[in-house]
């Protein structure tokens, strides 16, 4: 019976997992604190997990009839995110696991994304390919066994996330934080084909894998410039349209590459911006094309959760992996190499 704690940017969310199966699933998000900066403002972020993380542990367990007692395992995000909120994550969880006498496993966030998905689909194949895709990370990975094996980084962003290209347009284009929501919204209502938008790292010669938003954002920003020099207001509609088919093409291009370039039958696509209309909608077209099995999480399992993180914690303690020290530390940079995230204490750290 495994706790999870996810606080690394601003959501506060705890689950429960036993044997692969979700029994609690809590979330608490302060953005409407962060509405109106247009963006997470970091300290604002971890007070809000200060009042939150007590009463969202307590619904969790009480949502799976279950005592503090009775879990026998904390997992909690020790990277990357934000420092301050990934702190009081930390701290809470290392105070949940002292109190219960049990194991505490630090857990990557990302490695938390990709197993959100075995707890509607069950075990990932091996290998897969995952596509992670979210306000602060697009990355293609290459995944073996997620608990047991290095994962392998195919490419990375360059740049801007995905999901940070739309939240940026949104408010050039006047529409609300957080931008993905807003931008598919709008985009129902127009044409995709009505402005000719950039497709970055998709020439030959570039890098397969790689990412790069920036450029994107940046025409997205000179066409609404230059209707608003003529006097005249863009289509709201038809630029969200166009720019999320713009993000959509290059994201499920590059994953069906990698699938077929590593001979992988299952592409796994996870994270924020999955729960996008057209990049769910085009990776469906394009894999089904290429008989490649897509797997995509429930859209509340997309954005970030508690119970992403107790999945890999279960899938962690099921494997046998040692637990993380009760002083271990938060690495808010930590790149992904394994799902186990335990950075060096801060003793031996300074030791070293």
């Amino acid at each position: 019976m495994v706790l999870g704690i996810e606080s690394s940017c601003d959501e506060t969310g705890a689950g429960i997992v036993r044997g692969g199966k979700l029994l609690a699933h809590v979330v608490a998000s302060s953005m409407d604190e962060h509405a109106r900066f247009g963006g997470v403002v970091p300290e604002i972020a971890a007070r809000a997990h200060l009042h939150a993380f007590t009463p969202v542990v307590r619904q969790a367990l009480a949502d799976a009839g279950l005592r503090l007692g009775q879990i026998d395992a904390v997992a909690v995000t020790t990277g990357p995110g934000l420092s301050g909120a990934l702190q009081v994550g930390l701290a809470g969880a290392k105070s949940l696991a002292y109190a219960a006498d049990v194991p505490l496993y630090g857990v990557h966030h990302l490695a938390g994304h990709v197993a959100a998905d075995t707890l509607e689909h069950g075990p990932l194949p091996e290998p897969s390919v995952v596509l992670i895709v979210s306000g602060g990370h697009t990355s293609l990975l290459l995944v073996p066994d997620l608990v047991r094996e290095p994962i392998l980084h195919l490419g990375d962003t360059l740049d801007d996330a995905a999901g940070e290209c739309f939240d940026k347009v949104a408010r050039i284009l006047g529409l609300p934080y957080p931008g993905g929501p807003a931008i598919d919204r709008a985009a129902r209502d127009g044409d995709p084909g009505a402005v000719t938008f950039p497709r970055p790292l998709t020439r030959a010669g570039d890098d397969p894998y790689a990412f790069s938003f920036s450029g994107l954002k940046t025409a997205a920003a000179r066409w609404v410039e230059q209707h608003r020099q003529r006097g005249a207001e863009p289509s709201v509609a038809d630029g969200a349209a166009a720019l999320q088919e713009a993000v959509a093409d290059v994201l499920t291009r590059k994953a069906v590459r990698a699938c077929r370039d590593h001979d992988v039958k299952t592409l796994i696509v996870v994270g924020g911006v999955a729960a996008n209309s057209r990049v769910r909608g085009l990776a469906e077209q394009r894999c089904q094309a290429a008989g490649i099995e897509l797997r995509v999480p429930p859209m509340t399992l997309c954005t970030d959760n508690g119970a992403m993180i107790a999945a890999v914690g279960d899938l962690l303690v099921r494997s046998g992996a040692e637990p993380a020290p009760l002083d271990v530390s938060i690495d808010p940079s930590a790149p992904l190499e394994y799902a186990s995230l335990t950075p060096l204490p801060r003793s031996s750290a300074r030791a070293a």
